[in-house]
């Protein structure tokens, strides 16, 4: 089963219809015994990074997250929930995030129009299993003004030009974020979601 973490600030019925569309088991969860239990993790947001680090810890699931990374658990940070992944966010100042990857969240460069909204490309920059079937330069839902920059560009899986060149997918093992919304993205989003199951089935 995967757990879809409820903390307040997340686009949870789409994902979790997304997952169900696709044949995937997955449920939304607010307690963190039940995403220590789980196969695998879904991280969604929408929102300032900010309010939601202050949501996550209040709710219990940093460590909670921070134990699934550590035991090896397919872990999936959509939109915000990518950007949480990064060490810390420029949103309002400086805010700190899970730690997960190395890098910072920075905003989307001046003079574009932000937030980031509607159909993009996306350029596949590795192979993945979170990618199989997933066609380059194939287009996806995005809603955002931020954007993450990773230390480390070997966990760049994707990237999109917006006025610049983000990376709107990263991952290393099993812990994957993406910028956009796959549940939002029609066919093949609701396959990068399959894709994640399937990475979950095979732990």
């Amino acid at each position: 089963m995967i757990a879809i973490i409820d903390y307040g600030m997340g686009n949870l019925r789409s994902v979790y219809k997304g997952f169900l569309k696709v044949g995937v088991q997955a449920a939304v969860v607010e307690d963190p015994a039940l995403v220590d239990g789980a196969d695998g993790v879904v991280l969604p947001g929408v929102g300032a990074f900010g309010d939601a680090m202050i949501n996550l810890r209040a709710a219990g699931m940093v460590g909670a997250i921070h134990r699934a990374v550590d035991a090896g658990k397919p872990l999936l940070g959509i939109c915000l929930g990518q950007q949480l992944l990064f060490e810390a966010s420029e949103e309002w100042g400086y805010n700190k995030g899970l730690g997960i990857f190395p890098g910072r969240v920075r905003r989307l460069p001046e003079g574009l129009k932000v937030p980031h909204m509607g159909w993009n490309q996306i350029e596949i920059n590795k192979a993945d299993p979170l990618l199989e079937g997933i066609p380059d330069y194939s287009s996806f839902y995005f809603v955002h003004s931020y954007a993450v920059d990773p230390s480390d560009k070997e966990l760049i899986l994707a990237l999109t030009e917006y006025g610049t060149r983000f990376a709107s997918i990263v991952g290393k093992g099993k812990v994957y974020g993406i910028q956009f919304h796959p549940e939002k993205s029609s066919a093949l989003g609701l396959k990068i979601l399959e894709n994640f199951g399937r990475v979950v089935d095979l732990c």
